[in-house]
């Protein structure tokens, strides 16, 4: 898949996974950034999360604590709360029903076993 369709297709699903990865633990920015590129999204950058951020923060999504740092400033650490628990349970049913619908529209190979029969 080329990097600009990945691009074009995670725009929609970014706010779930980095709400997902929160909903694990409490995180900030890089951390979250680090754990996508764990996850094999190499190609995600910094600004595009702390965007995110920004985005689910004023949504009411999470909570903000801000936790010294021992280099610079202090550290905006984000954990899920109730309304952004409620986000993710409605996103991962939509991505159920998605998946669920788009797998049935994709033409199906036959499985080499098949192909030897």
């Amino acid at each position: 898949m080329g990097k600009q369709q990945m691009t074009e297709m995670l725009k929609g699903t970014l706010e779930g996974i980095v709400l997902t990865i929160l909903a694990g633990q409490p995180a900030y920015g890089y951390e979250i950034t680090a754990q996508l590129r764990e996850q094999g999204f190499a190609d995600i950058v910094e600004g595009t999360v702390y965007a995110l951020l920004v985005r689910i923060e004023q949504r009411g999504f999470v909570d903000v604590a801000k936790v010294p740092s021992e280099k610079g400033p202090p550290r905006k650490v984000y954990s899920v709360n109730a309304r952004g628990v409620d986000y993710l349970d409605e996103f991962w049913r939509t991505w159920g029903f998605l998946a669920e619908h788009i797998e049935r529209l994709r033409p199906h190979a036959e499985s080499p076993q098949e192909e030897g029969q």
